[in-house]
């Protein structure tokens, strides 16, 4: 009986896992660049003086989906969206370097270019700091400049270059903030070959049907284990009863 009863208690608690990162995709089916999870289950045997007869569900690895989004056109001079692959590297408060797909930039009272969360946008050579009264324009390959709009003639000053890296999608992790960071906690060299598109943005990849029908699936596999809940409690009253009237 106790054999069925942890059996199903296990597979309770991870599809509730599984519940909680699909409903985490879905709720951020709308945010810009950003990488839908996967959870990865596989059965373990229970190891014990007796026969490997119990079988628990442990959580195995939790990924991402590295697939690119689609490119919205924004026209905002400020919206930045990678082309195919590669990264923006940003600069967390405790200093560490991690990276983002979200080109939604601003700038702070100071100039310096951050994200829309208050980070410090990387460049190839530090944070990049942008000129009062200047309007901004990033090339193809991050390269950002300004042109001042109180000098005639109009006069274009190189500002700096976002950095841009490619690693590997197997040695990046998510982090609790959502950003992602290498295994390593290394920070990466620029990529001379990630390009960039100038007032766009990249839309999150998760999709949304695909989603909803994993929610309605799960629920479906938690009332199952419900079901096995109540037939061990059944097992268990009839049980009883037959012992009390032998």
């Amino acid at each position: 009986m106790d054999r069925l009863i942890y059996t199903t208690m296990t597979g309770m608690k991870h599809i509730m896992e599984q519940q909680a990162t699909t409903s985490n995709n879905l709720a951020n089916s709308t945010t810009t660049g950003f990488r839908s999870q996967i959870d990865s289950f596989r059965a373990v045997p229970v190891i014990s003086d007796g026969l490997p007869t119990r079988t628990f569900v442990v959580d195995s690895t939790v990924g991402a989906n590295f697939n690119s989004g689609v490119i919205q056109t924004t026209g905002r001079e400020l919206d930045v969206a990678i082309r195919d692959r590669g990264w923006f590297a940003v600069q967390r408060t405790d200093g560490t370097e991690a990276y983002t797909r979200n080109g939604n930039f601003k700038l702070n009272e100071n100039g310096v270019l951050q994200t829309q969360e208050g980070l410090t946008v990387v460049g190839d050579d530090g944070p990049i700091t942008i000129p009062p009264e200047s309007k901004i324009a990033i090339a193809n390959d991050g390269t950002v400049s300004a042109v001042s709009t109180n000098v005639i003639p109009i006069i274009t000053n190189l500002i700096g270059r976002l950095k841009l890296v490619n690693p590997n999608d197997s040695d990046l992790v998510r982090g609790s903030d959502g950003l992602f960071e290498m295994k390593n906690r290394t920070p990466l060299e620029a990529d001379a070959n990630v390009t960039v598109a100038s007032g766009a943005l990249e839309s999150s990849n998760v999709n949304v049907v695909e989603e909803m029908v994993n929610m309605i699936t799960l629920a479906r596999q938690f009332d199952l284990q419900t079901k096995l809940l109540q037939n061990a409690e059944n097992n268990a009253t009839k049980a009883g009863q037959i012992l009390s009237l032998s």
